[in-house]
């Protein structure tokens, strides 16, 4: 399914999460023995069995070879006498969403410098689109460091980048730098939202904040977005290139802050919403999309997270 990995299913619907349950885990187990097991950086990609990756919704080619290599075999239209298919070809193919992305910040384009990125988890994960998003946390960044053409050194040098350890230094609430930018071919970014991962007591809990949107502010007691009117002509599959941001990036600092808790931050970046492979098929075939399916998706982007503790 589509974004089962951080918490929501192909219809936009909570489930188990794994990854952040892992994360939550991996908390609970360090409350208990001081070591976190479970602390990984997040990338994203695909299990295809075709030599290739369907990474884009509108050429989407299927992930098995001859079992969904054709439009009969995906079924994102009703075809006739697939209620007599069995086996592997049976599989809901239909369900599956297209390949993710993993992204890295290296200092160079070469093995030695993306290796390393992987090894201190300075890495990010995209549902498909080409996405960027980054993440720090310090205590000391000046006024204005978005606009600062030393924007990178102050980030690195006062602070540390996702992936990485934040120790408290009993001055509050640390300051979290945000920031994404939108792939230039694909939708325009809706919201940007910092996730707090925690355990108390034994229990796993979380805390979801959207922290920058591409229109208005934060609800500062819900600390959600104002809607957004969907901008997708699900015939077409045309998008408003002028709704949505195209940069996303905040300085933000935790209002339920507790010094006393140890916890992980990760960003989560929303786009606005674009047709999924069915619906793209379907309008190629001349055809409804099968009614069991969405019409759209809303891609996103995930950064590693930074841990937080004494």
């Amino acid at each position: 399914t589509y974004d089962t990995l951080l918490g929501t299913d192909i219809k936009g619907k909570t489930d188990g999460g794994y990854i952040r349950q892992a994360l939550q885990r991996g908390l609970a187990i360090e409350e208990k023995t001081g070591r976190n097991p479970y602390q990984f950086g997040l990338i994203g990609s695909s299990d295809t069995h075709n030599a290739g990756g369907p990474v884009e919704e509108d050429h989407y080619f299927g992930k098995t070879g001859l079992n969904d290599g054709t439009p009969e075999g995906r079924r994102a239209v009703n075809w006739s006498g697939e209620e007599k298919l069995t086996g592997s070809n049976a599989t809901p193919f239909y369900k599956w969403s297209a390949a993710g992305l993993a992204g890295v910040w290296a200092e160079r384009n070469n093995r030695e410098d993306i290796f390393a990125a992987f090894r201190r988890k300075e890495t990010f994960a995209t549902s498909g689109p080409r996405i960027k998003v980054r993440l720090f946390a310090g205590y000391d960044y000046p006024a204005g460091v978005f606009v600062r053409k030393d924007f990178a050194t102050l980030a690195y040098g006062k602070g540390v980048p996702m992936g990485s350890d934040l120790a408290l230094s009993g001055r509050g609430a640390p300051t979290f730098l945000a920031q994404a930018t939108k792939d230039a071919n694909s939708a325009g970014l809706q919201r940007m939202q910092i996730i707090r991962g925690w355990s108390e007591g034994g229990q796993l809990k979380e805390k979801v904040y959207d922290v920058a949107c591409a229109s208005g502010i934060p609800d500062a007691r819900t600390h959600r977005c104002p809607a957004v009117a969907a901008n997708v002509d699900t015939k077409t599959c045309r998008i408003n290139p002028n709704i949505g941001a195209p940069e996303l990036k905040i300085a933000w600092r935790d209002p339920d802050f507790d010094p006393k808790r140890r916890a992980f931050y990760y960003v989560r970046v929303l786009e606005n919403p674009t047709c999924r492979w069915s619906t793209y098929e379907a309008n190629l075939l001349g055809k409804p999309v099968r009614k069991d399916l969405p019409l759209t998706i809303q891609e996103r982007a995930w950064s590693s997270p930074i841990w937080v503790r004494g």
